[in-house]
């Protein structure tokens, strides 16, 4: 449906298909920024501190992790709790709910320019568009690391009932692609 619209635009003229071209890209990066805003990721795209969150995913008010965890600089917390302690490495099911969450991959907090907590969506439009803060990535690159990263994939089934956001990681993926296709525009851009 996307194709047939893009294709329809550039039939109509250069300057039509531009505005609706940004549009596209700007619908897109609404419903990104609705996954990357989402507790499920931004408890663990925290900043320099280090300390993992446990805001509005059911565990009672918005609060740091549990058993004081630092990630800190390391990201995995060498420095005090490794996440492994508890966050073992092990495709399961993830079927007991309140238990440490486990995927196939080693826990570790995204690399401190990533950290999402608390930003507008100007702010984490224009981080994930700049290679310099988003972990040195294209946008292909980007879909890419979504299509295979455990944590992208345990985030959008935690299971155990645990909240997840409103999209599927199919849909996310899409929407990456599209806003990339349409120039990566940010709302605050002129």
């Amino acid at each position: 449906m996307r194709a047939l619209v893009i294709v329809l635009v550039l039939a109509a003229g250069p300057g039509l298909a531009q505005d609706t071209s940004r549009q596209i890209g700007l619908d897109a990066w609404d419903r990104i920024f609705s996954v990357t805003s989402h507790p499920r990721c931004t408890n663990c795209h925290v900043g320099e501190g280090g300390q993992p969150m446990w805001n509005a995913l059911g565990y009672g008010e918005n609060r740091t992790h549990g058993m004081n965890v630092r990630a800190d600089q390391s990201r995995i917390g060498a420095e005090s709790i490794p996440c492994r302690t508890c966050h073992i490495s092990a495709e399961n099911r993830n079927a007991t709910p309140h238990a440490a969450p486990q995927i196939d991959d080693a826990w570790r907090l995204p690399p401190i320019e990533l950290a999402w907590l608390g930003k507008s969506s100007a702010e984490v439009c224009a981080q994930l568009r700049n290679p310099e803060t988003n972990d040195d990535n294209t946008i292909a690159e980007l879909a890419e690391h979504l299509r295979n990263s455990a944590f992208v994939s345990w985030g959008f089934n935690p299971g155990a009932g645990r909240e997840a956001p409103q999209t599927s990681l199919a849909m996310m993926v899409d929407d990456v692609l599209a806003w990339g296709a349409a120039g990566t525009p940010c709302a605050q851009d002129q």
